[in-house]
């Protein structure tokens, strides 16, 4: 967006929150051919929360809402605006927007959902700062959650080792003075390669039946090697476009905060922009892939490590399936 004089959507409160039970590496190897070792080598993970049988997507996006909401000194009634990026929503409809709204308590918001798989989280951030622009959204809550653990194939070690359930949340307002806020953002996706990470069925496509259930039709499949390529390459164009938008360097990046898919992936981007590890922010051995979580998550642990101060330059970056990828820069 250019330098309209018009306001800028800066974040002024951050959320998370993880299930309590966490799943190790030793207790996979358990139920798959797999080990510490084998995981680790290959994707960087150790461990991942999973949610409770009873635990919905909409009651991990709750708590992480309303921790955003107490750092940015609001009420759930202050919003007049609540989006919610996922795919593993409570029900295909109504949005898990709207039972989010409903178990906050948030009256006066419109709500909604967001499918972009790992990168609706920046999805989300570049529709809205539009809205906010325009003052057709002045008080908005963006939620990225998912309960991932709950349609993945627990005989699939290649991707049963990947996924876990989070959700994080942020707070955009107006910023006037345009000190701080989203500075510059992209979003592309590719749906000819749709078929290289997606749920097969239940959608209209192959509705629910006893047999997809049973081919197990209603979990993750991903072509692992391929998405790890295209990914890599995605990601770089789209943060280096961001960059040129924002009119900064890798040597102005206080912070790359990257969709947590795994670290050789992570490794490389930063290697490729020339951003130093020590400036490329990782927590995928905590919590492993969560989808449209990871972003907002790793970005509120930035926030309440103190690891951010006012006029720091952050970019954000992800790449998920549709494929779809997207990135934006920001000055916190």
């Amino acid at each position: 967006m250019p330098n309209t004089g018009l306001p800028l959507a800066r974040i002024v409160g951050t959320g998370s929150y993880v299930p309590e039970k966490v799943l190790t590496n030793a207790d996979l190897a358990h139920m798959v051919e797999t080990s510490d070792e084998w995981i680790t080598t290959r994707t960087g993970i150790k461990e991942r929360h999973v949610a409770a049988p009873g635990q919905a997507t909409s009651d991990l996006a709750v708590e992480a809402a309303r921790r955003a909401l107490d750092a940015a000194g609001m009420k759930p009634e202050d919003l007049d605006l609540l989006v919610c990026a996922t795919v593993t929503p409570d029900t295909l409809f109504p949005s898990c927007a709207c039972a989010i709204q409903d178990k906050l308590g948030a009256k006066a918001a419109a709500a909604m959902d967001i499918s972009a798989a790992c990168s609706g989280f920046i999805y989300g951030v570049h529709m809205l700062r539009s809205m906010i622009a325009l003052g057709t959204a002045k008080r908005v809550l963006l939620v990225g959650a998912e309960t991932l653990t709950k349609i993945t194939n627990y005989e699939d070690r290649g991707t049963c080792v990947l996924f876990g359930d989070g959700a994080g949340a942020v707070v955009l307002v107006p910023e006037g003075d345009r000190r701080h806020g989203v500075l510059a953002s992209r979003i592309g996706s590719d749906g000819t390669a749709r078929g290289m990470l997606y749920q097969p069925a239940g959608g209209s496509a192959i509705p629910a039946t006893q047999e997809s259930v049973a081919a197990k039709l209603h979990t993750i499949h991903m072509r692992g090697n391929e998405v790890f390529k295209f990914a890599v390459r995605g990601m770089e164009e789209v943060t280096r476009g961001v960059m040129e938008d924002a009119g900064i360097t890798a040597d102005d990046i206080r912070l790359l905060v990257p969709h947590q898919a795994n670290l050789r992936m992570i490794q490389a981007l930063g290697e490729r922009l020339g951003v130093p590890d020590e400036r490329v922010y990782v927590n995928i051995d905590r919590f492993g892939n969560t989808s449209s979580a990871s972003v907002p998550i790793a970005l509120d642990e930035v926030v309440r490590s103190g690891r951010l101060v006012p006029g720091d330059m952050v970019v954000l970056v992800a790449f998920g399936g549709g494929l779809t990828w997207g990135a934006l820069a920001l000055r916190w």
